[in-house]
């Protein structure tokens, strides 16, 4: 599938729950969250049976997400259907990583082991701060040392990559730059910093709470030097990546939706709510009502196809986030 401005469509996110046991004010800034109901959200088969037909168009990498996707029943059932989905080149998970190192099917293997053996290749992980207490304050949630162990046991379980997420935000993540880089080194992880985008409100762009991707590297530069450009390491995202000198080769990414303005070019991804919606781009109000007509009766998998492909030619040249982007859902309904 290719858009009319030559994005070539093989990225799938899916969102399978809009629940989750964290409470980031980013993501879902107040503790009341109205749930959906069960018959609200696809159904495994529903979601396994859009994929089988987004394949057939291109779709190669699909990665899961939530809420958080680790919370809903019989998510590793899921996966392990999913790994059979022929022509899926890559199955990866986000997580906030406090449920990896649960053992959901009795005691010797971790959540992390799990997945890897329904192979899911990468984890990204979501970690904006290495003080337990700042923790709390961001998340709402005393997890800290939960999401430590997650880590290790992604470590442990031997996913192919694993990534750190951190959401950039002015006064606090300032003090955590050097030590989450230095964390991931010891870790021997990939991490990448990401800009606030206005998705659940719009006062993370106030100037009291928005941290450029920019200055975040000019802080970094205090410490480490000049970092150096890496252009040619690529992931299936907008990041662009940078070499941390004298570090043996450690990457640092920065995702700058908002400062980049290059940031869409080369956009290959749509977006699967758990509500059903095919969303053509994250910073836009379009999306598309996909679980009427997976729902109506005698539905063909052509006239699936037909409805990706309609929702490719709407795709936008690129977000709205930068001109006066009004949030009409929240990040945890969409799906991270």
């Amino acid at each position: 599938m290719e858009d009319a401005f030559g994005h070539r469509i093989s990225y799938l996110r899916v969102s399978i729950t809009d629940r989750c046991n964290e409470r980031c004010h980013y993501c879902m800034p107040q503790e009341l969250q109205e749930w959906l109901p069960r018959e609200g959200i696809l159904s495994y088969e529903e979601i396994l049976r859009i994929l089988r037909v987004g394949v057939g168009l291109g779709i190669r990498k699909v990665r899961v997400t939530g809420g958080e996707p680790l919370t809903r029943r019989d998510v590793l059932t899921f996966f392990r259907k999913l790994s059979q989905v022929e022509g899926l080149t890559d199955i990866g998970v986000s997580t906030n990583g406090t449920l990896l190192d649960t053992e959901p099917e009795g005691p010797g293997k971790s959540m992390a082991h799990h997945l890897v053996e329904a192979k899911v290749r990468t984890a990204n992980i979501s970690l904006d701060t290495l003080d337990p207490d700042v923790y709390h304050r961001t998340t709402g949630r005393d997890y800290f040392d939960r999401v430590m162990r997650g880590i290790e046991a992604a470590k442990a379980a031997g996913f192919e990559k694993i990534k750190l997420n951190a959401v950039l935000m002015r006064h606090q993540t300032e003090s955590q730059l050097v030590p989450l880089v230095q964390f991931a080194r010891e870790q021997g992880l990939l991490l990448r910093f990401i800009e606030l985008m206005p998705v659940s409100t719009r006062d993370v762009l106030h100037e009291e709470r928005f941290l450029a991707s920019g200055k975040a590297r000019t802080l970094l530069e205090e410490t480490f030097g000049t970092l150096v450009p890496r252009p040619d390491y690529k992931t299936n995202g907008p990041s662009s990546y940078y070499e941390i000198p004298e570090s043996d080769g450690q990457l640092v990414g920065f995702i700058g939706a908002m400062t980049n303005l290059h940031f869409c070019e080369t956009c290959n991804k749509l977006r699967l709510t758990c509500d059903g919606k095919l969303r053509p781009c994250l910073g836009s109000y379009l999306e598309f009502d996909l679980m009427a007509v997976l729902r109506r009766p005698g539905v063909t998998d052509g006239e699936i196809a037909d409805f990706f492909r309609e929702v490719v030619d709407r795709k936008p040249k690129e977000h709205d986030f930068r001109t006066d982007y009004t949030p009409n859902r929240r990040m945890i309904a969409i799906g991270g």
